[in-house]
């Protein structure tokens, strides 16, 4: 069980990714011009740096606080094919074709992720083990409609439980891979500016509270809280926080790979070191935890200790007590709309933003560049249109 004094040593809401090496980034200082200003330098917004770079845009990226600061570089680490929703359940929401086409989609960036990012990916699957005899009878369809379409999956009956093995998955440093894009895309000529939130977006001109970046097409690509810099998403994504622990390296167990558990709600996995990092009991928490605040709470924290403890059998000392802000909607596919003339948003990822994140990315890029919307459509469907739904000439203002 937590104690009051121990609990708020671990809360400094660092994540056990974070190896304090990295030199924070200056702030805008001035006023700047652009083709291409991208909020956001957590996975998707890099990403699609990378994507306007290569399009041979002049790209400058801000961050309200650093690169990876967000969801982005505070996750769990899993790189997991599909969306938010197992695969029979996307195919039942989304429609047969379409769940197919993501599941394939999401397989083939898993890869490019990796070569983007050298040495942060080990492809050691994932499993999905059951906590009741209800979720054994869901996985038992899972597998069913995996194989059924010719996705590898195996049954899984181990000491840990019973359910799937994917073995196309994968586990990560999300962090490092942020700092990795972020080091290529500056490089590639890319100006990126930290500690500089953005306080207005006036048609292009993106405003700050020390200088504007006057842009020919602006991007929101934030996750959680992208409600509150774009209210036009508002009815359409809400921010949850995603809390996380680590412990000290242990040999006490051996977690080859990710591992969910109880329809997701419990993640965790060893990291190569031996350490245990552990996230979930979101819906444990409560209505609080539908917040934009990004800071641990004893609630959560407790109920994760209590697992660890208790059901993972690990008494290794807790060193990382941590959180983040995500964003869900509805449909758990992502947000990926034009919500004003030249201004683009994605975000809403529902949890999937390692992978969903950076094919979002992607997608829009060539639908804002190139005019092509079949990555879009591949995520949001064949009715999907670029254009803005209601012309809106507000100011987006972040509170």
């Amino acid at each position: 069980m937590i104690h009051e004094g121990r609990l708020e040593a671990a809360m400094s809401n660092v994540p056990v990714w974070d190896d304090g090496a990295w030199v924070p980034l200056p702030s805008l200082q001035g006023n700047v011009s652009a083709d291409a200003c991208v909020i956001g330098l957590g996975g998707s917004g890099l990403t699609l740096i990378g994507e306007l770079l290569r399009r041979d845009e002049r790209v400058i990226g801000l961050d309200a606080t650093d690169v990876g600061a967000g969801a982005a570089g505070r996750n769990g680490g899993f790189l997991l094919a599909g969306t938010y929703d197992f695969y029979h359940d996307a195919v039942a929401r989304h429609g047969h074709e379409r769940a197919r086409a993501i599941y394939g989609a999401t397989l083939t960036e898993m890869q490019r992720l990796a070569a983007e990012a050298p040495g942060t990916v080990r492809f050691v699957g994932s499993k999905r083990i059951a906590a009741t005899s209800a979720e054994i009878e869901d996985c038992r369809v899972q597998y069913d409609a995996l194989r059924a379409d010719g996705w590898p999956c195996e049954w899984y009956e181990g000491a840990d439980g019973t359910g799937l093995f994917l073995p196309t998955d994968g586990a990560f440093d999300p962090l490092m891979r942020c700092r990795v894009l972020a080091r290529a895309a500056r490089n590639d000529g890319a100006t990126l500016f930290a500690r500089t939130p953005v306080t207005a977006i006036h048609g292009t001109a993106v405003i700050t509270p020390h200088g504007t970046v006057h842009a020919g097409r602006v991007f929101v690509a934030v996750d959680g809280r992208l409600e509150q810099l774009v209210p036009e998403v508002r009815d359409r994504v809400r921010t949850a926080r995603l809390q996380m622990l680590a412990t000290a390296p242990t040999a006490e167990i051996t977690v080859p790979c990710p591992v969910y558990y109880r329809d997701g709600f419990e993640y965790w996995q060893q990291l190569p070191n031996g350490s245990i990092a552990l996230g979930g009991f979101r819906d444990r928490g409560g209505d609080g935890e539908w917040t934009t605040d990004a800071t641990p709470s004893a609630v959560v924290q407790a109920h994760l200790e209590r697992f660890l403890r208790d059901t993972l059998a690990v008494r290794a000392p807790i060193t990382h007590r941590w959180a983040a802000s995500a964003g869900y909607t509805s449909t758990g596919l992502p947000a990926i709309e034009q919500v004003r003339s030249n201004v683009w948003a994605l975000g809403g990822y529902s949890g999937t933003g390692n992978v969903i994140g950076a094919l979002a990315a992607r997608a829009v890029a060539a639908a804002a560049i190139d005019g092509d919307l079949t990555q879009v459509r591949t995520l949001l469907g064949a009715a999907w249109s670029p254009e803005v739904p209601v012309p809106d000439v507000r100011p987006v203002v972040a509170p």
